[in-house]
């Protein structure tokens, strides 16, 4: 519109959008419901909400700033990545850590993660082996500083470019699916005395196997840190 009325015919002709030619669309930004996802997925990775707690709705909508409805969606989708159990007529709860699944989920990620990283050996470029450098560059100056939560954000960072190298979108998508409850057990791993400081040593000897394009060693490599994980973990469950 002008400053005095409506738009002139010479205006609106202007306007007016060639056939064919896509509308222009506004980007809409992040959803309620998968902010409140994100928000609760790391509260429960990092042990915030813990096993077997309630989600109490009223509370988390207090906490979140949010309504019921975005609230319960975001929930749903933690019940579908494995992280949360839904209840019929009462509140959901934190999904407990089971050292048999457990178990079971290291030994599909370490075959899904080795597979990946003997093509990653063939299929990687320069450029992204050089970006795998710079994150593990990184991940050792977090050792140093002992940042426990940023240290795993760029560890999951370093295992999502290393399945994303074997240029194969059915593995990467299958590894997503197993991703939500993985983290949870990572996080629980690092959090073991020493831990993260073995991880990233045995992420540096995975990267060198890689520069110098070597598919079995960086395979023999990644199962052995993964099977390692394993083991922190069985042996936190032992405990508890």
């Amino acid at each position: 519109m002008t400053a005095d009325g409506p738009p002139s015919a010479a205006q609106e002709e202007k306007t007016k959008v060639p056939p064919g030619v896509p509308t222009r669309q506004r980007i809409r930004t992040t959803s309620l419901a998968e902010q409140a996802h994100q928000a609760l997925h790391l509260m429960i990775v990092r042990g915030e909400l813990k096993p077997n707690e309630r989600l109490a709705e009223p509370e988390l909508c207090e906490l979140l700033d949010i309504s019921r409805t975005p609230l319960r969606e975001a929930i749903k989708k933690l019940a579908a990545e494995g992280l949360v159990i839904l209840r019929r007529h009462r509140n959901a709860v934190v999904a407990p850590i089971d050292a048999q699944e457990l178990e079971h989920l290291f030994e599909v990620e370490a075959g899904l993660e080795s597979m990946a990283i003997g093509l990653a050996a063939q299929r990687m470029t320069n450029t992204e082996i050089n970006r795998l450098e710079a994150l593990q560059e990184r991940l050792e100056r977090l050792v140093d500083k002992g940042d426990l939560d940023r240290y795993f954000e760029v560890n999951q960072r370093i295992h999502s470019l290393l399945v994303a190298g074997a240029k194969n979108p059915v593995l990467a998508e299958t590894h997503q699916r197993l991703l939500g409850r993985l983290e949870r057990a990572r996080y629980l791993a690092l959090g073991r005395f020493g831990r993260w400081h073995e991880s990233a040593n045995e992420h540096r000897e995975i990267l060198e196997a890689l520069k110098i394009r070597d598919t079995e060693l960086a395979r023999r490599l990644l199962t052995e840190h993964v099977q390692h994980t394993g083991k922190v973990i069985a042996a936190i469950c032992d405990d508890q």
